[in-house]
């Protein structure tokens, strides 16, 4: 599945986010995420971007690039804003065509396309550049998304435009 473009509205009656996004083969995907879902993936897809950055580049280095994508991401969407692209909505809804809610969020590093957690990064092995992505969804169901670190990036930039415009607050990420 190679994701075409991201689209979300926080709706205030549900203090919710509307979270939708459409694929090349015109498929479109629809969620409804939480304020406790939304901050999770903010914080955890930060922290992993961070992670991935750090095994190659000194803390530093990993710092600064993460800022530069951020900002590079932010200045993308600035020029697209006085331009606005319309979302195209898809004609085929695998999940089906109502927004289902997101229960949990699961997230982690993959090697060798295998979910691992930053302890694990062994053998010299270097980490995808995929970040796996699981939406808990009701009923048991799951959807995994293998991200790419820039696609991550733009998804979590347009989630925390969302969170302010909902006024939820800053994520944190506290690690066990």
């Amino acid at each position: 599945m190679s994701i075409k473009q991201f689209n979300g509205s926080y709706l205030v009656h549900e203090d919710r986010i509307l979270f939708r996004f459409n694929t090349q083969n015109q498929e479109e995907y629809r969620f409804w995420f939480t304020r406790r879902t939304t901050l999770f993936l903010l914080a955890v897809a930060s922290h992993l971007i961070a992670k991935k950055l750090e095994i190659s580049h000194s803390l530093e280095a990993a710092k600064a690039l993460d800022e530069f994508e951020k900002k590079a991401i932010l200045e993308e969407s600035a020029n697209q804003s006085s331009a606005p692209q319309i979302y195209e909505s898809g004609s085929q809804f695998p999940i089906g065509a109502e927004p289902l809610l997101v229960m949990d969020i699961s997230c982690s590093l993959t090697q060798n396309g295998e979910r691992i957690d930053g302890a694990q990064s062994n053998h010299g092995d270097k980490v995808d550049d995929a970040i796996s992505v699981d939406f808990l969804l009701p009923g048991g169901a799951n959807l995994n998304l293998k991200l790419a670190s820039y696609t991550l990036q733009a998804m979590c930039v347009l989630l925390d435009q969302l969170r302010g415009q909902a006024g939820w607050g800053d994520p944190i990420l506290q690690i066990k």
